[in-house]
């Protein structure tokens, strides 16, 4: 900010300030809540709806037949197995006792026990007979169990074909509704860029700037923020191209400018010293002046130098003397400093 601001002007200033960044942050809620509501034009995209319905819905409903069958069949497998298991050390611990018993007979030689032998080896036969038993209810389950597996895994593979159908015709949709988003997104922020570049250029300086400059924020964050992430990749040629264009755009009007600004200065220092000063504003030069730079060419000038009274690169009056008190001054100063008498208004 420059020196030469009133105080009062130097508040007013940052309160101004104040007001377009808060106009700034009110555009740019609003712009959120609109650009937010974007997606809903297009309406919501749910895979299944491009699924065939009447090929899959039975095929899903036999799937789900064929998991419920497994999963009572592995049950009563489970249970089975168990059943079998115990039937199994059921058989081993009678036919231990029976050997045990039968070499004991057999030591002894006692054949008033054939009649035991009998109930004895009747026994052990029904304990085999109920491990068979429950060896063909634990087959006859994993059998139950595997035909369930294959019945799902076959209908899994009719499934997969319609899914794999409906899932790509889901992802082109999903792209076409991305691209008209964008289209959207681009069809309301691309005006909001444009009418800031005007305000840019032809009414930044002017009396509503507060309000040219919260605009021109809120479309710079419209644009990074609520364009710019956005943009389709196609593998990265659509933002790289957009990138292209957008710096190649900006470049050229920084050259142009670059060079409409050299032009102009040159066009400037080639006039006399007092159409040059009365073309500058004392606040610009007491910018200027303050940066250690010349008013006229804004080149360093040694201005610490006292016998440095011109600019030696486009020779205007950096300091002159009050016609009052003789006393060196600032030659944009209205008013002498060490008299306070006005300033001369021409070079003698």
């Amino acid at each position: 900010m420059s020196k030469s601001l009133r105080l009062s002007e130097k508040w007013f200033n940052r309160g101004l300030w104040l007001i377009a960044l808060v106009f700034a942050f009110f555009l740019i809620g609003l712009g959120n809540v609109i650009v937010g509501d974007l997606p809903q034009v297009d309406g919501e995209i749910v895979r299944e709806d491009f699924i065939d319905k009447p090929a899959v819905t039975p095929l899903r409903a036999e799937r789900d037949a064929t998991n419920a069958r497994e999963a009572t069949a592995r049950a009563a497998f489970e249970q089975a197995e168990l059943k079998s298991q115990a039937t199994a050390e059921a058989y081993r611990s009678g036919r231990e006792t029976f050997d045990n018993w039968v070499a004991t007979r057999t030591a002894t030689a006692a054949s008033g026990q054939d009649a035991e032998l009998v109930a004895r080896t009747g026994r052990l036969d029904g304990l085999k007979a109920d491990e068979d038993t429950a060896r063909r209810a634990v087959e006859a389950q994993r059998q139950i169990m595997l035909d369930a597996q294959q019945a799902r895994d076959r209908a899994e593979a009719a499934i997969a074909p319609i899914e794999a159908r409906g899932q790509t015709a889901y992802e082109a949709a999903l792209r076409q509704s991305e691209l008209r988003v964008f289209l959207y997104r681009l069809a309301l922020t691309l005006p909001l860029l444009v009418i800031a570049g005007w305000l840019f250029v032809r009414q930044r300086q002017s009396q509503w700037w507060p309000f040219v400059w919260g605009f021109i924020l809120f479309a710079i964050f419209a644009f990074f923020v609520e364009l710019v992430p956005y943009l389709p990749s196609y593998g990265g040629y659509v933002r790289f191209i957009t990138g292209i264009i957008v710096t190649g755009l900006v470049g050229r009007y920084a050259i142009v400018a670059l060079n409409r600004y050299l032009a102009e200065q040159r066009l400037a220092e080639a006039q006399p010293d007092q159409v040059r000063r009365d073309v500058l504003s004392y606040d610009a030069a007491l910018t200027r002046l303050d940066k250690g730079v010349c008013p006229g060419c804004e080149r360093p000038v040694p201005l610490k130098d006292t016998a440095v009274d011109f600019c030696p690169h486009c020779g205007i009056g950096l300091h002159d003397h009050c016609q009052t008190c003789n006393a060196r001054k600032n030659a944009f100063a209205p008013f002498c400093h060490a008299c306070g008498s006005a300033a001369k208004t021409g070079r003698s």
